[in-house]
Formats: structure tokens, C-alpha cells, sequence
């Protein structure tokens, strides 16, 4: 079985920020870029309050890479949707799959 990537995004959402806009943003986003990425497998989102979590789904580290820098430079979607967290508080970690479990 070929290694899968995680890229692991936790963070805040801004207070008073309406959830209903925020998860048409993280769609739209889905669509216009992340899912246009070659190797893209999925994207799931978790909250809890004010806390989300993103795991984007890639099936090989270079897949992975090609979104991170096609991220560097946001249009108009991904500052949609950036303009509803509290950036600072973002971390980011990137996981493999275990060979071994696979």
C-alpha cells in the first residue's frame, strides 16, 4: 500500500464568528483548492467550541507539498476563510501512515 500524508491543522475561531459561514468557507475552499490537488484524498473537520481541527488527507508526501505551496499565495476564497481564525493560535504537523498497519 502506497504511504498516505495527514497534514494536521488545529486553531481557534474568532469569536462571534457565525459556524454556518465558516463551514461554507472551509467548503469552498475544499473546492477551489484543496480537492483540485493532485493526490487529494480528503478533508475532514472537527470542532469543539471555539476549536477546530482540519485533516487533510494526501496520498503521497510530494502530493502534500504541492498543496502547501500552492497555499502560500490565498485568493479570495482561502482569505475568506482565513478571516475567520485566529491565526497565531495554528499548529501544524504533518503524520505518515504506519507502514506496519497499513
Amino acid at each position: 500500500m502506497a504511504e498516505k500524508c495527514i497534514y494536521f491543522v488545529s486553531y481557534k475561531i474568532k469569536k462571534g464568528t457565525d459556524m454556518g459561514e465558516f463551514f461554507q468557507a472551509t467548503k469552498a475552499l475544499d473546492e477551489a483548492l484543496a480537492s483540485t490537488t493532485k493526490g487529494y484524498v480528503s478533508w475532514q473537520q472537527f470542532t469543539n467550541d471555539d476549536e477546530c481541527v482540519d485533516v487533510l488527507t494526501f496520498e503521497t508526501m510530494a502530493d502534500l507539498e504541492a498543496f502547501q505551496e500552492a497555499s502560500k499565495n490565498p485568493d479570495e476564497i482561502a482569505l475568506k476563510f482565513y478571516s475567520y481564525i485566529n491565526l497565531p493560535s495554528c499548529k501544524q504537523r504533518i503524520y505518515k501512515t504506519n507502514p506496519f498497519l497499513a
